[in-house]
């Protein structure tokens, strides 16, 4: 394919206003370019780009990874975490040594590193181009350098902030339900590569706070539901306080959050979304990197089907059908999240939490996909006597 050509109606895109070229959108290309489909992976970016993500990879995005690109995510030996130190407001709920391998990855490198593989499979290159434009009845989009683009299925896999969802729904996200996080990479004396993970339940208001440390950073960050939280700028300072850390304001880095409201649709017709533009992130754990992958070549396979098919408007419905055990994971995770979030139930929860080892490693082993919300659920629901009882103590 020549670069800058345009793409007939069977061919596949994958883009839209920002990272596109990520966990998701690469996934997507990757798999449509080893399919043998001509698709064009378009990102604003160039890569290597830094991207705002706590960079922790779970044994789940890791089995998506194997899954899809054909051999293991590569790490050093020292990214590798087994130590989780869990938080409340500052106040030890436990630590769990022998927790379930996670490892801790800058995007900049892992986004670059999937990138790469897609445009090795045979994708056409279009990093480093915006997008001026998306015409979903026309099955087309504009380029901001004057080029146009035709298409048979799209797959916008851009972000919270998605340019495609906005196309298609008028917003990108519902402000009421959307989540919000800051961040920062702490350098110097913060950097400890040896210290364990930390996550601190309610360092934000239905959210909590997280300490990643990595051989040159450490990333630290809050994050919690936007409606919750008018001032999270605010709970950044307290939490990196909280940490020793001294940070100023304004050197912050915020992004909305997908918290749980994924799209029940997730598209229209040709045009489908993934990953965060889906809003396929964990509402408890606020795990995205796996489901990006995993959707994004679920989309992949929708979109190669309907269009060797030659029915590329079927699209929408052969994806839905592949993300129904996501979204019925996430629809369980939503009904846990208020038992752990909720003002009134965090401080009884916490207690157990501190008090059950069990608990502690049921979580691990769920990032790790040891574990599924169903079993999870059905064990909440024998202990929502006790967590209420000692939400009223607590309160009390």
């Amino acid at each position: 394919m020549q670069r800058g050509g345009v793409f007939g109606r069977r061919k596949l895109i994958v883009g839209g206003a920002d990272h596109k070229a990520g966990p998701a959108g690469g996934a997507a290309a990757f798999t449509t370019a080893k399919a043998g489909l001509r698709v064009a992976l378009i990102d604003r970016k160039t890569f290597p780009r830094d991207k705002l993500c706590g960079g922790l990879i779970t044994g789940r995005a890791r089995r998506h990874y194997a899954e899809i690109f054909g051999h293991e995510m590569p790490f050093e030996a020292q990214d590798r975490k087994t130590t989780v130190d869990f938080r409340f407001r500052g106040a030890p709920m436990g630590v769990i040594s022998d927790a379930p391998p996670l490892c801790a990855t800058m995007r900049r490198d892992m986004d670059a590193m999937i990138c790469a593989q897609a445009l090795g499979a045979g994708a056409a290159d279009f990093t480093g181009v915006s997008v001026a434009g998306i015409d979903p009845e026309a099955k087309s989009l504009a380029l901001k350098d004057g080029r146009r683009i035709g298409f048979g299925v799209l797959i916008g896999a851009d972000g919270a902030n998605s340019q495609v969802a906005k196309a298609l729904f008028g917003e990108a996200f519902d402000r009421a339900e959307v989540g919000f996080g800051l961040e920062i990479e702490a350098v110097g004396e913060h950097v400890d590569p040896s210290a364990p993970i930390r996550i601190d339940l309610a360092a934000a208001k239905w959210g909590y706070g997280w300490s990643f440390p990595k051989r040159c950073s450490t990333t630290i960050g809050v994050g919690g539901l936007l409606a919750k939280n008018p001032d999270m700028k605010v709970a950044m300072a307290e939490y990196c306080a909280l940490l020793g850390v001294e940070a100023d304001k304004s050197s912050f880095k915020g992004q909305f959050l997908p918290f749980g409201d994924f799209r029940k649709v997730p598209g229209r017709g040709a045009v489908l979304l993934a990953g965060d533009a889906a809003g396929l992130v964990d509402p408890i754990t606020g795990e995205g990197i796996g489901y990006a992958m995993q959707s994004g070549h679920l989309a992949a396979q929708a979109g190669i089907e309907a269009l060797r098919a030659r029915r590329p408007q079927t699209a929408l419905a052969l994806y839905r059908r592949h993300l129904r055990p996501i979204h019925r994971a996430l629809c369980m995770a939503r009904l846990i999240r208020p038992v752990i979030f909720l003002p009134a139930m965090e401080a009884g929860f916490a207690r157990a939490f501190r008090r059950s080892s069990t608990l502690r490693m049921q979580y691990l082993r769920l990032m790790a996909g040891e574990a599924e919300y169903g079993d999870i659920l059905a064990r909440l629901i024998l202990r929502l006597p006790r967590l209420t009882v000692l939400a009223i103590r607590a309160k009390f």
